[in-house]
């Protein structure tokens, strides 16, 4: 093969390189930045319930157990007592319908006076009482951002909120922490 040939071929094939190497340049550098709008922006939160243990001094009454719960020994005793005022009161057979109607109304009065005779006895303590209440904050967790590019809509979840409408793009990839200035 002639030299001359080989010479100017390997020229032009060196010619045609940096041409496109150039080209190559053009393209890449010269390029105006692209951009996808955002659509959205939605604040992240989810409730955190925890729970404590809250206690307290209560007072409390208790009761003394009665001995006498049907009140027959207050009944007997009001009985009586009414039974013998009413038989001083009248005479003849005014005075045995008195003396029952004393015994009956005393029997009445005896159970009710030992029934708050027995209510007031028992003893009065303090107790520590303790239940469960449950605290509820709100945590933040992110933002979920909607964007546009190229005619399709996408989402991600970020942890900062994106400052703006658009977001810069750079080969298909959104570059959320890039500050233009």
């Amino acid at each position: 093969m002639n030299k001359s040939i080989v010479i100017g071929s390997t020229l032009a094939v060196l010619g045609l390189g940096g041409l496109a190497v150039g080209a190559y340049q053009v393209q890449t550098f010269d390029r105006e930045p692209t951009y996808a709008d955002i659509l959205s922006v939605d604040t992240v939160t989810r409730s955190v319930e925890t729970p404590r243990e809250v206690c307290e001094d209560v007072v409390v009454h208790q009761q003394a157990p009665s001995r006498d719960p049907n009140r027959l020994l207050g009944t007997a005793a009001g009985a009586v007592v009414g039974g013998v005022l009413g038989n001083q009161v009248g005479g003849g057979s005014g005075k045995k319908l008195a003396t029952v109607a004393g015994a009956v109304g005393g029997g009445l009065a005896g159970r009710e006076v030992q029934g708050r005779v027995e209510a007031n006895q028992g003893r009065t303590t303090t107790q520590r009482q303790c239940n469960t209440v449950v605290d509820t904050r709100e945590e933040h967790e992110g933002y979920d951002v909607e964007y546009r590019f190229e005619d399709r809509v996408y989402s991600v979840r970020l942890e900062e909120a994106p400052q703006g409408n658009q977001v810069l793009m750079q080969d298909g990839v959104p570059q959320w922490n890039v500050r233009e200035g």
